[in-house]
């Protein structure tokens, strides 16, 4: 009996869905979704105020952070970043930090001319490679995500947003009141 190329081509697609079905079976427990109320993904990026390579434990420990995936050349980036440095700028003394990762694939220097035209005053970080992206389980830029002082998820936003507005100010200061847990 001789089967046709057709059906050759359907049971080598079928083979390969029940092989890569049992894949994500077996490594699927090891991947955890980022959503609100998990705990936020470590990451490395450079900073470039320092060219230091940092760490989210190790350096936003402790402290409520918005974490802020972004990109040069992205218009929306651009609007949102002005109502990220005011919220900053009026609660920073209270322990929120800001940690901006630009996507970019560019030299820092045009990252860093960016924040200078805005006037940018919070933490300016850059991952080249963009694994952000993948650890934060992003779609687009910009994507922002809140962090208690315990690290975890308590606001994800997707796109542009008004993090001065007075809602976001009241949770961000409420979110400065609560001590660790950690």
């Amino acid at each position: 009996m001789r089967i046709s190329k057709q059906w050759a081509i359907v049971i080598g697609v079928i083979a390969v869905l029940v092989g890569g079905a049992v894949v994500l079976v077996r490594l699927g427990t090891d991947v955890k979704t980022v959503n609100v109320g998990n705990p936020a993904p470590d990451f490395a990026a450079v900073d470039l105020a320092t060219g230091d390579s940092v760490s989210l434990r190790a350096r936003y420990a402790g402290n409520v952070t918005l974490v802020n995936i972004w990109a040069t050349w992205c218009i929306p980036c651009r609007l949102e970043m002005p109502t990220m440095e005011q919220v900053y700028d009026s609660l920073a003394p209270q322990g929120f930090k800001i940690a901006a990762v630009s996507v970019d694939e560019g030299p820092p220097e045009e990252v860093l001319a960016f924040a200078q035209d805005l006037k940018l005053s919070f933490d300016i970080l850059q991952d080249r490679r963009q694994r952000i992206q993948q650890l934060y389980q992003t779609s687009k830029v910009p994507e922002s995500f809140l962090l208690n002082r315990d690290g975890i998820i308590v606001k994800r936003i997707i796109g542009a947003y008004d993090w001065n507005s007075t809602a976001n100010r009241a949770l961000i200061a409420r979110l400065l009141a609560e001590p660790a847990r950690s």
